[in-house]
């Protein structure tokens, strides 16, 4: 598999190999982490979905296996919209640059959601993202429970 390569700014992509390369042009997120920011590259044959992303009061970034993905490590993405069935995405370490770990006290992260606009990474959704440890993934559920 390729690797995916991000120029970072903090928090922010400057540029990446992921779009254009053969995991955006299958239809797959990529996910990268840099400066407390979990990014989501989208690729431009799905961008509709961060319609489903932008209804999100908050992101919950649960991290545990996952079983019926067959991965020992991944992680669910859940955008807490208030509702039964909020979007979410399950991440496993072929999409994933660096799985974010556990934030120390006090620090916090975002989530945001990236496409290509005009030729450069556009950064098209930003919300609070809240990590857990869960026993077992798919979670799906809101923070606290």
């Amino acid at each position: 598999m390729p690797t995916i390569t991000v120029q970072n700014h903090g928090p922010l992509i400057v540029a990446s190999s992921y779009w254009g390369s053969a995991i955006e042009e299958a239809g797959k997120v990529w996910v990268s982490t840099n400066a407390g920011a979990i990014r989501v590259l989208v690729p431009r044959v799905v961008r509709r979905v961060i319609e489903d992303m932008r209804s999100a009061k908050h992101v919950i970034c649960s991290r545990g296996p996952w079983p019926a993905g067959g991965k020992q490590d991944a992680m669910e993405l859940l955008f807490d919209d208030g509702t039964d069935s909020p979007f979410s995405l399950h991440v496993g370490p072929e999409s994933v640059d660096l799985f974010p770990g556990e934030p120390e006290a006090g620090r916090s992260w975002v989530c945001s959601v990236w496409d290509w606009k005009k030729g450069k990474p556009h950064k098209a959704v930003e919300r609070p993202c809240h990590w857990r440890r869960v026993p077992t993934l798919p979670w799906l559920k809101p923070l606290g429970e």
